[in-house]
């Protein structure tokens, strides 16, 4: 009979029986080991992140459970043909499986590291619709930068050339771009106003001449609808380039009231205009008075000029002060006999 002993010397493919079942060995030892300290090490992981009070630990954790068997047995794989004497195709595969593996996990923690910090960028992401598109748009771009950027380390290891490709995907690009450049330019500019958030959806903003609330920002237009009723369809690039007036951010409006009153209007009752205004403002809600002047002698009028606040960026609201201002002036000037002066022209006719 062939003893034991024997049958583990014999040799096959440049390693003993033995060897192969030392190197079994361990990979049953290494991929059981690796399957339980997992959950422990996970375990240890989530009971320190809870103790902070971020989030962005709780994100690594999670990424780093998402680790399958796969991973576990291609590393327990190489750690136990370390003890073979393997060919250098053999050597070679083995090499590149661990590396496929360990980058393509490592792509993937990156993954949601970075959507995770893209997401925190915006405040409004979940409150707005048309963000929350563009938010998703930036992830998909990220996500493909990243697993191209993961899948080129791979075939860097594997021996591929990959300064061509990435010359000739330079090429491409660039070809892409000069095709594409009011697309692209539209696309950046979307970036930007989601970005830095200039305006947001319901807005009121005018534009050169156009005025309209925002209903829409996507990626290449934005629709505002006009005070008519008609949908007013801006390429971003026009509007990261204009001069935009936001009213959202108005916090308050300054009203030029001007007014006239005739000539005969004695001069004690003139004097007293001001002070009239003055007191008309100051005991209106939502105003702060700033002045009120007889301002100079119009053609058929003298004409005066108050200037106040609204204490609020709502045109309606506005337009309720100014309303009652206006009517409030009527009644006082009713009250005193002073008359608004309207354009007159007196003609003298000579004898011949």
């Amino acid at each position: 009979m062939v003893s034991f002993g024997i049958i583990l010397s014999m040799t096959f493919f440049g390693n003993s029986v033995g060897r192969y079942a030392a190197a079994a060995a361990v990979f049953l030892v290494c991929a059981e080991a690796l399957q339980l300290l997992q959950p422990r090490l996970l375990s240890f992981l989530r009971a320190q992140a809870a103790r902070t009070r971020g989030d962005f630990d709780d994100v690594f954790v999670a990424a780093l459970s998402q680790v399958g068997n796969s991973e576990r047995v291609v590393v327990a794989l190489y750690v136990a043909t370390r003890l073979l004497v393997l060919g250098p195709g053999a050597a070679r595969f083995i090499h590149l499986a661990l590396v496929a593996v360990l980058s393509l996990r490592a792509t993937a923690v990156v993954q949601e590291v970075v959507v995770y910090l893209i997401s925190r960028s915006s405040a409004f992401a979940g409150e707005d619709p048309n963000s929350s598109s563009v938010l998703q748009n930036l992830r998909l771009a990220v996500k493909a930068l990243v697993w191209t950027g993961g899948a080129l380390f791979v075939l860097d290891n594997a021996g591929v050339h990959v300064g061509t490709a990435v010359a000739g995907l330079g090429i491409g690009g660039v070809a892409v771009a000069m095709a594409g450049q009011q697309v692209l330019g539209d696309l950046f500019s979307s970036l930007a106003i989601f970005m830095d958030k200039p305006f947001r959806v319901g807005d009121a903003i005018v534009v050169d001449d156009l005025v309209g609330t925002v209903e829409r920002i996507g990626i290449k237009t934005s629709r505002v609808r006009g005070l008519g009723g008609e949908m007013l369809i801006f390429s971003n690039s026009d509007l990261t380039r204009s001069r935009v007036r936001n009213y959202r951010l108005m916090k308050e409006r300054r009203v030029v009231f001007s007014f006239g009153v005739t000539y005969g209007t004695p001069c004690e009752k003139v004097a007293a205009i001001p002070g009239i205004a003055r007191a008309i403002i100051a005991q209106t809600p939502k105003t702060r008075f700033d002045r009120a002047h007889f301002k100079g002698f119009g053609d058929s009028s003298l004409d005066f000029e108050a200037v106040y606040y609204v204490l609020t960026g709502d045109y309606n609201v506005y337009m309720d002060v100014r309303q009652s201002v206006s009517l409030e002036l009527m009644r006082r000037f009713q009250g005193e006999g002073i008359e608004f002066a309207f354009p007159t022209r007196t003609v003298y006719l000579a004898k011949p």
